[in-house]
């Protein structure tokens, strides 16, 4: 059975140094959403030591590109995106602050490097239950790339969000110790 944990961010790393794969985790508070265009603009940034628009330090960062928010709703349906399109981008942004991901799948040897190296975790949210998700949004609004429509970086305003600890800081992966578990 895994530990049940709630992470506020902006998180610091004594926050997820206890997490182990296969925890379930609540974050509420402030998260970013963005994807691969957004990262990419990031990325670049970055490169050029330029002021990102936003705080990255200890922050998370969940790879979703949500679809229109229907009447009364702060968002539409708001399912993780494939994790592995930001892999190229993640080494940066970890290096700048970021402790954490959200998304699906497996990341790259070099993603998990560098978690390791910068103290830093991988969450996996429910494919195919973006509905569900959408429900622990609270609040969405574009702080950047508006020209991007719903892959723009967007504030997101948490309560409960449900996800579960894929990588950690030591450098496990769920994705490779669960198919190890089940080959027995």
């Amino acid at each position: 059975m895994s530990n049940k944990i709630i992470l506020k961010p902006p998180l610091e790393n004594k926050d997820i140094e206890k997490l182990k794969i296969g925890d379930q985790v609540l974050i509420t508070g402030k998260i970013y959403a963005a994807r691969d265009a957004a990262h990419k603009r990031l990325a670049a940034l970055i490169e050029k030591d330029q002021e990102l628009p936003f705080d990255i330090r200890g922050q998370i960062i969940y790879y979703v590109g949500p679809t229109p928010a229907k009447p009364g709703k702060p968002i539409g349906a708001a399912g993780p995106t494939t994790s592995y399109r930001m892999d190229p981008y993640s080494p940066l942004l970890m290096k700048k602050g970021l402790k954490a991901m959200i998304g699906k799948g497996p990341r790259s040897q070099e993603v998990i490097d560098s978690m390791i190296e910068n103290k830093a975790v991988y969450l996996v949210s429910i494919g195919g239950a973006a509905v569900v998700t959408a429900q622990s949004i609270q609040a969405a609004k574009v702080i950047a790339y508006e020209d991007l429509g719903p892959e723009a970086l967007q504030e997101l305003e948490v309560e409960n969000l449900p996800v579960f600890v894929a990588n950690d800081i030591q450098g496990r992966d769920l994705f490779q110790e669960g198919v190890e578990k089940y080959k027995k």
